[in-house]
């Protein structure tokens, strides 16, 4: 007895899909959509988790396996490139074999890979593993999607919504945290072990719960062209954007990757007008609001990593916490996420997603402009009002954006809406960090020298700046051994004033990228196609 669910378009001589209202009753646990909820968030989690964890193990795996920093630069690159560069084709994936199938794939393939790492002893092994941990992860997320979008009821869809994103955006904030107790208390190797159990507690459940859902239309064959030309595309600018703050902006190398990437869309998009089964058919964009929740997704992930970046650098470099405190200071963004993603997800199912959205961004902006006003001495309680503010912020965003991109394309294309929405906040994030560390790099350029002479320090030859702004943009201060202690405090003095001030500019910035989304969350609207093939389970 197999688990299919076929679900037809409405057409001539069909029959119109049941009513979201009274969805197709199912016996026992098998496609029960609230466990399907928890399979999915289970899964999800553990990607979500990886995103962040792993940066606090770097320096352990560094120091034991005797890697280079370019080569531990390589376990988040490789992570992140797989993962951006793999997400719409997985989203294809799905929607050609069933989300349920390639979900099961990703949560066995990423726990396995997992689990390779912590038993690996070279840092060759340990690259190769997370590249693996970033092709299966792509083919988990945008199934956790599919299998959201035909299992719940359109009038329930944006809470199962609203909850996912909740364990999204808590395993992101709370992977420092936990990898912090990892580290300090157990190994580096138990940051990945720790997958382990939790990919076997989601197969099981998968295998338990999960019933496939297929759209009556959905893709027949693969346009291998169309997914060389976007991968390739996507390898090209998400690479560029990496490695840009290291080439520099004006470098030859860094427009050469850029060009190549606009050349790659520009084919890709060609093509697929040509082919009969387009990986992702150009007429998605002809949908005003789905277009608008993509580009929303873009510039929500710019102004959210790219100014949290600097705010970790902030709270373990300039005051000085350790990874845990820094962790935990962070609680009032999570724990305000956590909170507003199910509230968020009533009030779009009640209001529909254009004035949460467009009010989620403002709170963004608004908190991040606080966030500009942070000084070396801003006290706890300070932060902790504009750390709450962007964690309501960006709830109904996470939310809404997600539920608007989907809802808005076909049920038969819901896996590649899913890795776009995905594909979007991974891009959007690596804009970010780019974007607003150039400019950052271009604040503390312009007045470290400046500061540093008018502090009455020892002149410094250009290598000698260039090392101290390199230090300086990540907030600590360049204090060479011997120094007497009263230069040292007049070194750190200079150091946390030029990089709070590169961070203000920086945080401004994404304040302005917040307000230009809230224009574009004015175009959103509730997805048209919510309802096909919503509601298949019982609720």
């Amino acid at each position: 007895m197999t688990s299919q669910t076929t679900i037809s378009a409405t057409g001539p001589g069909d029959k119109a899909p049941a009513a979201p209202s009274a969805p197709t009753p199912s016996a026992g646990l098998r496609g029960h959509p609230w466990f399907t909820l928890i399979t999915v968030a289970v899964g999800v989690m553990m990607v979500a988790l990886d995103g962040t964890i792993v940066a606090i193990a770097n320096p352990a795996i560094q120091k034991d396996l005797g890697a280079s920093f370019a080569d531990v630069q390589w376990i988040t690159n490789g992570y992140f490139l797989a993962l951006a560069v793999s997400l719409i084709t997985a989203g294809k994936l799905g929607d050609r074999f069933g989300h349920r199938q390639t979900f099961l794939i990703g949560v066995s393939g990423f726990a396995l890979a997992s689990g390779a790492i912590g038993l690996s002893h070279s840092i060759a092994f340990v690259v190769t593993f997370r590249v693996l941990q970033g092709l299966f992860g792509a083919l988990l997320m945008p199934a956790a999607l599919g299998l959201l979008r035909a299992t719940f009821p359109a009038e329930k869809l944006n809470m199962a919504i609203g909850l996912w994103g909740m364990v999204i955006g808590a395993s992101t904030a709370g992977g420092p945290i936990l990898g912090g107790v990892l580290v300090e208390h157990v190994n580096w190797q138990s940051v990945f072990f720790i997958n382990v159990p939790v990919g076997a507690i989601a197969l099981v459940l998968g295998v338990l719960i999960l019933r496939d859902h297929r759209a009556e239309n959905a893709p027949r064959s693969f346009d291998v062209l169309g997914i060389v030309l976007l991968s390739g595309a996507m390898f090209c600018l998400v690479w560029a954007l990496i490695k840009a703050p290291a080439w520099g902006w004006g470098s030859g190398t860094t427009w050469s990757f850029l060009a190549v990437s606009v050349l790659g869309f520009a084919l890709f998009a060609f093509w697929e007008t040509r082919v009969k089964e387009p990986l992702i058919p150009l007429g998605l964009f002809r949908s005003v609001p789905l277009s608008a929740g993509v580009v929303l997704m873009v510039l929500m992930a710019i102004a959210f990593m790219g100014g949290l970046f600097f705010v970790t650098f902030y709270l373990q470099n300039v005051h000085g916490m350790s990874p845990i405190d820094a962790g935990l200071h962070l609680l009032p963004l999570t724990g305000m996420m956590i909170v507003g993603s199910p509230l968020a997800g009533a009030a779009i199912t009640k209001l529909g997603p254009r004035i949460p959205l467009a009010g989620g961004m403002a709170a963004t902006a608004i908190a991040m402009y606080g966030m500009s006003t942070l000084t070396s001495d801003t006290g706890s309680a300070v932060m902790s009002i504009w750390f709450a503010l962007l964690g309501l912020g960006l709830a109904p965003v996470m939310v809404g954006a997600t539920e608007v991109i989907v809802g808005n394309a076909p049920m038969e294309l819901s896996g590649v809406a899913g890795g776009l929405q995905q594909a979007a906040m991974q891009i959007g994030g690596s804009l970010g960090t780019a974007v607003l560390g150039a400019v950052m790099a271009s604040r503390v350029d312009s007045d470290l020298a400046g500061n540093w002479t008018d502090a009455g320090l020892p002149k410094l030859t250009q290598p000698q700046l260039d090392a101290a702004a390199e230090a300086v943009q990540v907030g600590v201060a360049p204090i060479a051994p011997g120094t007497p202690e009263t230069v040292a405090a007049k070194i750190t003095q200079v150091a946390h004033d030029t990089f709070i001030s590169g961070m203000s500019l920086a945080c401004l910035v994404a304040a302005g990228v917040a307000v230009v989304a809230v224009f574009v969350a004015l175009l959103t609207k509730r997805g048209e196609n919510a309802e096909t093939g919503a509601g298949a389970a019982h609720i």
